[in-house]
């Protein structure tokens, strides 16, 4: 089989088996989706993927080994996943709220 997330760099087979699952399955297609969502479709999908799935993947979209990408950049990513988190707590806890005062016995 040849796999192309395999043949980039930091990304071996688990890490491309990971991808595939979760629909991402070229260079390209990682590209599209960028480090931060595709970790995150990998998270969501329940892998126990560690934080270095994400540099690992940035890595790879830089051509760089994921250790060499500079600390400011791997602060900015782990920013960015803070951020959607974040989001993701306030839009939840938003559509619990308005189900709370759903009548279902009419």
């Amino acid at each position: 089989m040849n796999d192309e997330l395999q043949h980039l760099k930091n990304l071996g087979k688990t890490s491309a088996q990971w991808l595939h699952a979760v629909g991402i399955h070229s260079a390209s297609d990682l590209r599209r989706l960028g480090a931060v969502d595709a970790y995150r479709a990998v998270r969501t999908r329940g892998f126990r993927a560690s934080k270095v799935l994400l540099y690992a993947i940035e890595g790879a979209l830089m051509d760089v080994h994921w250790n060499d990408i500079p600390a400011e950049r791997k602060e900015a990513l782990n920013r960015q996943l803070e951020a959607i988190a974040a989001r993701q707590k306030i839009y939840n806890g938003r559509q619990t709220q308005g189900l709370r005062g759903f009548r279902t016995d009419v």
